[in-house]
């Protein structure tokens, strides 16, 4: 379980760096997740909590891991101070949830995600993400995607707008 939160992290870096390089050609795919997401200012908050959430070395494993990644506008749409809520050492698990919420098992390329259409995926955290395609848009439940097929040494990110939330577990 831990590599797999690990796993999400790295996913989450590597969109983060990965942005800026893909379009110009592959500048991530000798590149990890993580060493791709380290290096860009876009993805601060989303590494940050991957950080916290001791998933480095999850993401930086072999993977392969799709991973939906939140912008800094993303975490900016939460209400204010959610995020240094959930950083806090006392909601690390919480935390963890939430990111691994982002990432897919196996490399699912746009191409493979567009197939999905009105279909769930299971997360790497338990529980599901839905899948739309409208109008050329791929959405993951509420979240649109932004930017797709980041390819990275151990998976592929895909840019989204928003950040995914788990539905609270019944207890």
């Amino acid at each position: 379980m831990k590599k797999a939160f690990l796993a999400l992290a790295a996913g989450f870096m590597v969109l983060a760096a990965g942005t800026q390089s893909a379009t110009a050609g592959c500048g991530t795919c000798d590149k990890t997740i993580v060493e791709n997401a380290v290096g860009s200012k876009d993805f601060a908050t989303l590494v940050a909590a991957v950080k916290a959430a001791g998933l480095v070395e999850t993401l930086s494993g072999d993977g392969p891991f799709t991973v939906f990644a939140p912008t800094e506008a993303a975490f900016a749409k939460l209400p204010k101070g959610t995020v240094a809520e959930l950083v806090k050492p006392e909601n690390k698990d919480k935390l963890v949830a939430i990111l691994t919420y982002h990432v897919v098992p196996g490399k699912v390329m746009a191409k493979d995600v567009v197939k999905l259409d009105g279909k769930k995926a299971k997360t790497v955290q338990g529980g599901s993400v839905g899948v739309k395609v409208k109008d050329g848009t791929v959405s993951i439940n509420k979240a649109k995607v932004v930017k797709a097929d980041i390819a990275c040494k151990n998976g592929v990110i895909h840019v989204i707008d928003t950040v995914l939330l788990p539905k609270a577990k019944k207890k």
